[in-house]
């Protein structure tokens, strides 16, 4: 009674340990809880505050001067009779504070594209981490039901065997088909510890996530057929890919940069006013005053040279970034419609079939109908065709990701 007790309560905790999850489910707990994701957004609250520095004006300047030593009385610190004070403020010309702030404003429109990015390729990441983790728990639930049935059988072979009923050399097919079964498994059950731990990175939930599919939920998933054609998915990735958008937005970054350093190069203005007590033509005398710098030459030039190669840089990259993007498109666009119609080609009765044979090869073997050697090679062409389709169904879902990730926008229905 207690071993009953204590197996219930293994159970209990193996089933705690795990919690089941729709894709939907996952993605709300990502957008809560995922730190690089949180870590990104400060980046964006980073460039409201240089948009707030940037309208910041320099502080003025307060002045005074006093009387060291009155050579006429000789006396030190004679400040009562000679002292004087002045405000400065520095006047900034040619535009410099609009065009820093326009500059300011365009690194913050920067920061929300490489987060918009971010956050498309972290949920490209979880969907297909989630579409694995369930296609990986399918091929272990098959060959975990072939391993019940083969080991079993093997137990009862060894038992004969040991008998002199059976040869030793039935054994050893069964054995050889039962270690290729396990190897399976363990290969699986690596892939699925692997997507479970990016899971949980992904979606800040310590615990094992178990992907809630129904069966009518995956089929209505792999049918599903992209908007338009491959011209019309470039046109939306160019339209909607923010790290496409972001280089695009890079030129313009650049442009409001070198125009605010060739601002930089216009004189500023420093106006003040000025008291002074004795030491000017008039007692107490009020003064306005004026400074400029003067423009010998331009004292921010190599900026300015090195903002305009910033520029043609940029264009460039922009140049590269569409044919590469376009590139992208079409090779996955190519990528999932030649996996989709591999899939499309093996009809539902197929698989159904596949099913029955294997029951039947299953029902005839237990009855003698069927020989050893039939059944072993039918079981192992069995468990290779079985893990295929699943590895099939999954890389579709992989490829309609790849195309989601890279238009942006919805284009499956």
């Amino acid at each position: 009674m207690n071993r009953i007790a204590v197996l219930c309560l293994a159970v209990s905790s193996f089933m705690a340990a795990q919690q089941q999850m729709s894709l939907l489910d996952c993605e709300e707990a990502f957008q809560k809880n995922n730190l690089q994701l949180l870590a990104e957004q400060y980046n964006i609250n980073m460039a409201d505050a240089d948009i707030m520095q940037s309208k910041i004006w320099e502080l003025p300047q307060l002045s005074g001067q006093f009387n060291a030593y009155n050579p006429q009385d000789k006396k030190f610190f004679d400040v009562g009779h000679s002292k004087g004070a002045g405000i400065t403020q520095l006047i900034y010309m040619g535009g410099k504070k609009k065009n820093e702030i326009a500059f300011a404003k365009s690194n913050k429109e920067l920061a929300q594209l490489q987060f918009s990015q971010l956050l498309v390729d972290l949920r490209a990441q979880l969907r297909t981490t989630y579409f694995n983790l369930y296609y990986e728990k399918l091929k272990l639930e098959n060959t975990d039901k072939q391993l019940g049935y083969m080991n079993d059988l093997l137990s009862a072979y060894r038992v004969q065997s040991a008998k002199g009923n059976v040869s030793l050399k039935d054994a050893v097919r069964l054995q050889s088909l039962v270690i290729q079964l396990n190897h399976d498994k363990l290969e699986i059950n690596k892939n699925i510890l692997e997507f479970e731990q990016n899971l949980k990175v992904l979606t800040g939930i310590s615990e094992d996530i178990e992907p809630v599919i129904s069966e009518s939920q995956a089929k209505e998933a792999l049918a599903a057929q992209p908007f338009g054609d491959e011209e019309e998915l470039k046109a939306k990735a160019l339209e909607n890919n923010a790290d496409y958008r972001y280089n695009l937005k890079l030129v313009d970054n650049s442009k409001l940069y070198a125009q605010w350093q060739k601002s930089l190069n216009v004189p500023d203005l420093n106006v003040g006013a000025a008291w002074d007590q004795a030491g000017g033509t008039f007692n107490n005398e009020a003064n306005l005053t004026l400074g400029i710098p003067l423009p010998l030459w331009r004292a921010n030039q190599g900026n300015v040279e090195k903002a305009n190669f910033a520029i043609q840089q940029n264009q460039k990259k922009v140049e590269f970034q569409k044919l590469t993007l376009e590139t992208k498109v079409q090779s996955a666009y190519k990528t999932w419609k030649a996996q989709y119609e591999q899939l499309l080609d093996i009809k539902t009765t197929d698989l159904q079939n596949m099913d029955l044979v294997y029951n039947g090869m299953m029902t005839n073997f237990r009855k003698g109908n069927v020989n050893l050697i039939e059944f072993t090679d039918f079981m192992d062409s069995y468990r290779e065709t079985a893990l295929q389709i699943y590895d099939m169904k999954n890389e579709i879902m992989q490829s309609a990701e790849q195309l989601n990730q890279l238009v942006q926008t919805k284009i499956f229905y």
